[in-house]
């Protein structure tokens, strides 16, 4: 080996080199002594940032548009739901009034309601219950079901008015009715 300078890269930067000596016949990059390369080491730059601004942003979008997706269907099980529970409760409450009827030999009274389903009415002797383990349930929105006896659709009207708790209504809001 003369004295021909041999242009050299550092393995890590890329930085050339063309000294002879025995010093330069390592090139040192940035890594290994701070004071030899300068360069900034482009092949390991990108691996240590972590995500970028726009990666963000896309994995946003894709959450916001799986919850856009899901959302509506998850919320409309939960409102189907709560019709099944009125259902099953109007279903609960009719047998208790059907047995109520079998001991009395009448349904209870409007003034009465659904009371006399759990306590005794001071005028039937004949009255054997309770007929519910416990007072009569809230509909599922939180308002009492409304009884009336005797019925314009049977001999008595059982029903709860939906989430809106007014008569009549379509959809969620649409009365659920013993008849």
């Amino acid at each position: 080996m003369g004295g021909a300078a041999v242009p050299r890269r550092s393995k890590c930067c890329g930085r050339r080199s063309t000294s002879t000596g025995a010093r330069s016949q390592r090139l040192f990059c940035k890594r290994e002594m701070p004071m030899q390369c300068n360069k900034p080491n482009s092949r390991f730059l990108g691996k240590s940032r972590g995500f970028t601004l726009l990666e963000l942003l896309v994995v946003l979008v894709i959450i916001g548009l799986l919850a856009g997706y899901v959302g509506p269907k998850y919320f409309a099980q939960i409102g189907k739901s709560e019709v099944k529970t009125a259902r099953a409760q109007i279903d609960a409450l009719e047998k208790a009034l059907d047995q109520y009827r079998l001991d009395v030999g009448r349904y209870p009274a409007t003034e009465q309601g659904l009371a006399a389903l759990t306590e005794r009415p001071q005028d039937e002797a004949k009255w054997a219950g309770p007929y519910l383990k416990k007072a009569a349930p809230l509909d599922p929105w939180g308002k009492p079901y409304v009884y009336q006896q005797p019925g314009t659709h049977g001999e008595y009207d059982l029903s709860s008015y939906g989430t809106d708790g007014q008569p009549g209504g379509t959809g969620e809001s649409a009365d659920i009715t013993n008849w």
